[in-house]
């Protein structure tokens, strides 16, 4: 299976990268416009030379059975467009676009060619939260917290606070009808975003600070008088009465601790299977950002 990997930053090199060049029968197409980059990558993971690709349309050219985009989220439009035109599947890192009416053309692109389009969700598979839709979840709580970032309302929106947007839609327990959006801002800087999603004997609050004192991820649900808390992806504490502990252990790699490593290997079992995955319920994470961004952003003049 010929697999193409656009973009080969951090989260492609650490991340993905370990996980796709590994596994038996995937042959990976490797494209980046900066040659240092893609043949220190490619040497890195034995890719031979005539798969790796400064050009475009040479990897286009390919023949891909699959793709994984790790491009910069600006230029997502036009890169996953080219390769559902070219009946390519298509993984892509979120969010599938800052605008909104992008991220619509690109589900509704994917559909017109039949082609898959998953979107890079990887909480939805990281164990620590996916057990948690086995828990009661009268309140839902959770924190993505940043040090020293305070930046425009959109990228923080798009780029990060998404993951709190989306896991909290993955673990609503039934519909929500009222959404609540509160916020700090500076200068044109956001500061801190708050969002509360209730529904019929639910409430979930998620809480993104980019002034925190620390960098951390922390997960709690609780219902029935019992909370599940789950930390920064790799402890796991059941409150019923007592407190119980459980840690990641020590040979379990952080990609499948993250939850990369089970979408990745989702996605090319999809493909292999011939099923077609829709980004439709993504895309409704997204317009959930898109309803927030606009709650935060100052009027334009």
């Amino acid at each position: 299976m010929k697999v193409g990997i656009i973009g080969l930053g951090d989260i492609a090199r650490k991340a993905y990268l370990p996980v796709i060049a590994t596994q038996p029968g995937i042959q990976p197409h490797l494209h980046t416009r900066a040659p240092a980059t893609l043949h220190r990558t490619g040497d890195a993971h034995r890719v031979p030379r005539e798969h790796r690709h400064e050009r475009w349309r040479d990897l286009l050219a390919a023949d891909l059975d699959a793709a994984f985009v790790h491009a910069p989220t600006a230029v997502h439009p036009e890169l996953v467009a080219d390769l559902l035109a070219a009946g390519v599947p298509t993984y892509v890192d979120k969010p599938l676009a800052y605008d909104l009416d992008d991220a619509r053309r690109l589900t509704a692109l994917a559909e017109e060619h039949g082609v898959s389009l998953a979107v890079g969700f990887n909480r939805r598979f990281a164990p620590g939260y996916a057990q948690c839709r086995e828990h009661p979840r009268d309140l839902i709580l959770m924190q993505k917290n940043r040090v020293g970032l305070p930046e425009a309302a959109r990228p923080v929106i798009y780029d990060d606070f998404i993951h709190v947007v989306d896991t909290l839609r993955f673990l609503l327990p039934g519909p929500y009808d009222q959404v609540d959006v509160r916020a700090r801002q500076r200068g044109g800087l956001l500061h801190h975003v708050v969002l509360q999603l209730s529904g019929e004997s639910f409430t979930a609050v998620g809480v993104m600070n980019r002034l925190s004192g620390s960098a951390e991820e922390v997960l709690e649900v609780s219902g029935q008088d019992t909370k599940r808390e789950v930390r920064n992806l790799a402890e796991v504490i059941d409150h019923k009465g007592q407190p119980s502990v459980r840690r990641r252990g020590d040979w379990v790699p952080v990609a499948r601790q993250r939850g990369i490593e089970q979408a990745v290997l989702a996605f090319l079992d999809a493909v292999r299977e011939g099923r077609t995955l829709s980004a439709r319920d993504a895309l409704r994470t997204h317009e959930l950002c898109e309803q927030i961004v606009t709650a935060v952003e100052p009027p334009r003049a």
